[in-house]
């Protein structure tokens, strides 16, 4: 039996667990896309194996990494998806031995298991061994659709900021308007050119983020990537009631590695930090900070904390606190393998249950270009 066929023999027996729901495994490609590789069933219907990312992937805060794949299946015509990560190890207890699971996603996660040991070639001892790292995309394959809507939009809305300011010189030149008209026109002109922009800033911090693929390796500001970072999830986290300060005393860090990969990390942890503060009234504070050759990239929330027993657990792939459907267990995972392996780096986290926590990343920092080291 080959690869293939041992594949399908796995997701068969997940259907047949799953009374006979079609069960399908899918790759992330190099556009972040979802794609399916195969299927419990010979001849698959489209329905069965289109994955809606936003609606699953993304609604969980499951990373989107090149390369990584995932088991599911429909839990209803026109429902919601069940969908597990393929990996080479099980995920973690459950905290105080409570299981949070359902049936469909425990039977995927055990696929997800019977994958890995079938998709990762393993050592004589029986040690997974790494899959090859995916080739560095040329700037084509980097080629994003929102990158470019967003360049698209900014544009006019550029222009709009530049009549903005025209007219606001104009009422304030002009003659025979009494003062009262004439402070709150300006005020009104004033509201409407912050609105767009934030609006032009928004669409910037997307055209920032350009793709979600793990392949770039370049020298970057890391001050910046923190700043789209914060403009892109800020309406996100608005919307929750949580407020989003940043501290950055330096204008410009460099780092060498990807910005996509730094962005990514950052709004895990965000997120985490969002969910810990809902219905509090201290804001997520985000402090950027270079100490001689290291960065100290920290999130501090002032939210609900994580239990002492917990704190040791949280960068276990799978482990995780929140209810079934909230999350996958695997975005700290993702924030510590991508500070070490991309970065050299470590993560640290500090934290007290009802006084909030603390997330740091610690960063090397190559010398930077016509600068003094600043310690």
């Amino acid at each position: 039996m080959d690869g293939f066929d041992r594949r399908r023999e796995v997701l068969r027996q997940a259907s047949f667990a799953l009374e006979d729901r079609v069960v399908t495994l899918w790759r992330v490609s190099e556009r972040a896309e979802v794609v399916p590789e195969v299927t419990s069933v010979t001849e698959p219907s489209h329905h069965s194996t289109n994955l809606d990312v936003d609606a699953t992937l993304r609604r969980w805060g499951a990373p989107i990494i090149q390369g990584s794949r995932w088991v599911g299946c429909q839990l209803a015509p026109d429902g919601p998806w069940c969908v597990a990560p393929v990996r080479a190890t099980p995920a973690s207890p459950p905290p105080g031995g409570v299981e949070r699971r359902s049936r469909e996603r425990i039977t995927l996660e055990l696929a997800g298991l019977g994958l890995g040991s079938v998709l990762r070639p393993v050592e004589g001892d029986g040690t997974p061994l790494l899959a090859a790292a995916p080739h560095a995309p040329g700037l084509d394959e980097l080629s994003s659709v929102p990158s470019v809507i967003a360049h698209e939009a900014a544009n006019p809305l550029t222009a709009a900021l530049v009549m903005l300011e025209a007219s606001l010189d104009s009422v304030r030149e002009a003659t025979g308007l009494e003062p009262s008209v004439r402070a709150q026109i300006l005020a009104d002109l004033a509201t409407v050119a912050e609105g767009t922009e934030r609006a032009a800033a928004f669409l910037r911090a997307v055209q920032d983020r350009g793709r979600g693929t793990l392949a770039r390796h370049e020298r970057f500001d890391a001050v910046k990537v923190v700043r789209s970072c914060v403009r892109l999830e800020e309406p996100l986290l608005k919307r929750k009631g949580v407020g989003l300060e940043v501290h950055a005393p330096q204008e410009t860090i460099y780092l060498h590695g990807d910005p996509n990969a730094l962005f990514q990390v950052l709004t895990n942890v965000i997120r985490n930090a969002a969910d810990a503060s809902a219905g509090r009234q201290a804001p997520i504070r985000i402090e950027v900070e270079q100490q001689r050759e290291m960065l100290h990239l920290r999130v501090r929330d002032k939210g609900i904390g994580i239990p002492s027993e917990y704190v040791t657990r949280v960068f276990e792939a799978g482990f995780t606190t929140k209810g079934f459907g909230s999350g996958a267990g695997m975005g700290l995972t993702v924030v510590k393998d991508i500070a070490q392996r991309m970065f050299g780096g470590q993560v640290k986290i500090d934290s007290a249950v009802g006084a909030g926590t603390t997330v740091t990343l610690l960063l090397p920092i190559p010398p930077q270009r016509g600068l003094a080291t600043r310690g």
